[in-house]
């Protein structure tokens, strides 16, 4: 029997004006926009340096992280999804 996949988290969605600076404006599956963002962490070396899991949030990313300066990893997913439609 083949496997289901979960196609919640494959259908496109729609990156609002602050997650679009960073991702891209056109529709994308919430993977895709999890790991673009993940991508631009590391190439501007956004990860605490003490604490890996915590995120460090440049201009870019403050509007996204709710206007925090530091978010954990498990709290950004939820935050980026408030950020797509």
């Amino acid at each position: 029997m083949p496997q289901k996949t979960n196609s919640a988290f494959m259908k496109p969605v729609q990156p609002d004006a602050a997650l679009a600076a960073i991702v891209g404006d056109k529709p994308l599956p919430r993977t895709e926009i999890t790991k673009k963002i993940w991508d631009y962490i590391k190439k501007n070396g956004l990860q605490d340096t003490k604490n890996r899991r915590n995120i460090n949030a440049d201009s870019l990313l403050t509007p996204i992280f709710g206007g925090k300066k530091q978010v954990s990893m498990f709290e950004m997913t939820k935050l980026i999804a408030g950020h797509t439609s």
